[in-house]
């Protein structure tokens, strides 16, 4: 006979008196005081990201071991995981005093390997996905008669997760309209969920999911668990496949909504949380932050206050790139165009004094790539700041009217990710190039003075320039001059000012750059 599925009631009991807080900590609930300000409404932070592991897994693992019996124990545990629940799961079993054995795929990142086995954990690498590794761990459950301790679909493991709930609610006891709450198997929304809806049932609870890894959202829609072909891997930490059969049910009954953000949302997002705590956290952690924004966004509310579960701060450093470059667009505090520009003498500064004429103020140049490539149009990708969404099909407009041919590549993936780091190029155009780094200080009327006192009869034949936020920018130009011009040259490099490096000799110059 089947046991009968677990309501509301029930997890109330589980939540209250599971046992988390041998290995966790009570984390603090924060206000996001300059999120808060801009948005209208008060957005509290609950810090998962400040457990001992960085996330809040080690709740619902610790809780799940907690309950095993000592022969159990004496055993061991398994699981399969590639990130935050394997060093949950090493954790718990170090302080229980038990083996436990992680089985990671052979893609998983060093660093995560090197943090399970510092934890105690016996580390398997099997497998290239978590599939294969959640079958390994199947099989070695059964050989080694090790107890599974599984990510998500588990009821101790759901209450473990739902103490996070029991916490903000006794750390605001004002008013709260809505809990956002990231989901990737849906153990943590099913254990907030629960509680909420046991203890202050008006209280929203909102589930939130990335574009390409929405399984849960897709499964509540058709009554039934969905498998994804394939899920978007930026946000790892919530990039289940499959969502649990319990987690399913329970969401389906008790989550209010669900929205879905992009990878540039949850970068801005990243930025945000940055901004209020001076913390980083992984994507999956700023996911709340991100649905926040878009929640407001969209239902144009004031005067509300909603919770964001941090969920998680294992983030990789050398994705912080990819995060800076992304978190502009996000925010749309910076637009993207493909312009065209005729190719003769002072097209460019005209181009440039209608960028500092257009509406609404004077904005940075946040990129300029430019190479010379057609002998009567210039084509340039170019990134402006803005000051406020929705600003760069007016920018373009603004660009058409002055006689630039302007196509709007804010939102557009493949400008972004790839074609504004390949503009460039040789060139049967560029005879006589001398090329030149420089450095410009981030100011207004910098790249003014450069060009002012270009010689007339110089052509500017490229241009790399990116913000990278600090007080000084790297330019890379590429600059027509006769041989019989060099010393007038000369003298006017050194009338700049500017700091500078001379390329032309380089190699790599020579091998991508230089014409043929």
């Amino acid at each position: 006979m089947k046991n009968k599925p677990l309501q509301p009631g029930d997890y109330l009991k589980k939540i209250l008196t599971a046992r988390v807080y041998d290995v966790a900590i009570e984390s603090a609930l924060e206000p996001a005081r300059t999120l808060s300000r801009r948005l209208h409404n008060k957005v509290l932070l609950k810090r998962e990201d400040q457990q001992p592991v960085f996330s809040f897994k080690l709740r619902g693992a610790y809780n799940k071991m907690a309950q095993l019996s000592a022969a159990q124990l004496q055993q061991g545990v398994i699981c399969a995981s590639a990130g935050n629940h394997a060093q949950g799961v090493a954790l718990s079993a170090h302080k229980l005093g038990t083996r436990a054995v992680i089985v990671m795929p052979t893609t998983t990142p060093q660093l995560k390997v090197e943090a399970v086995k510092a934890l105690g954990g016996e580390v398997v690498l099997h497998g290239e996905s978590y599939s294969d590794a959640y079958t390994h761990a199947a099989m070695l459950e059964k050989e080694q008669g090790l107890t599974f301790v599984h990510p998500f679909d588990d009821p101790d493991v759901i209450a473990g997760q739902g103490t996070i709930a029991m916490e903000i609610l006794r750390q605001h006891q004002g008013p709260l309209d809505a809990v956002f709450v990231a989901i990737g198997g849906g153990g943590l929304v099913s254990g907030v969920a629960n509680y909420i809806k046991a203890v202050r049932p008006e209280v929203r609870v909102i589930g939130v999911q990335t574009r390409d890894s929405n399984a849960m959202a897709q499964s509540v829609a058709a009554k039934q668990r969905v498998t994804l072909a394939d899920v978007g891997l930026f946000a790892d930490g919530t990039a289940v496949k499959l969502v649990g059969e319990e987690t399913f049910r329970i969401a389906s009954a008790l989550v209010d909504e669900f929205v879905t953000v992009d990878t540039d949302a949850v970068c801005a997002a990243i930025k945000d949380v940055f901004v209020d705590t001076r913390s980083i956290v992984e994507p999956s952690g700023a996911m709340a932050v991100a649905a926040i924004k878009q929640y407001v966004a969209t239902r144009k509310t004031k005067g509300e206050t909603y919770a964001a579960i941090l969920c998680g701060a294992n983030m990789n450093f050398d994705r912080l790139r990819f995060v800076a470059e992304r978190a502009e667009v996000g925010e749309e505090r910076e637009a993207l165009f493909a312009v065209t520009v005729p190719e003769e003498r002072g097209s460019f500064r005209r181009f440039c004094e209608t960028v500092g004429q257009l509406p609404g103020g004077p904005r940075n140049v946040t990129e300029f790539n430019y190479r010379i490539s057609d002998a009567t149009r210039a084509q340039v990708f170019v990134g402006l700041t803005t000051h406020g969404k929705g600003e760069s099909p007016r920018i373009a407009e603004n660009f058409k009217k002055h006689g630039f041919d302007t196509l709007d590549l804010t939102h557009d993936e493949l400008a972004k990710e790839h074609i504004r780091h390949m503009v460039g190029g040789h060139s049967a155009l560029a005879q006589d190039e001398r090329l030149l780094r420089f450095v410009f200080p981030e100011r207004p009327g910098a790249l003014m003075k450069f060009l002012n006192l270009l010689g007339p009869g110089w052509n500017i034949s490229l241009f790399h320039y990116r913000n990278q936020g600090a007080d000084y920018g790297h330019i890379l130009v590429g600059l027509q001059v006769p041989p019989a011009d060099h010393p007038a040259f000369d003298r006017f490099l050194d009338t700049l000012g500017y700091p500078w490096v001379e390329e032309t000799g380089n190699p790599v110059y020579r091998l991508f750059l230089q014409s043929p």
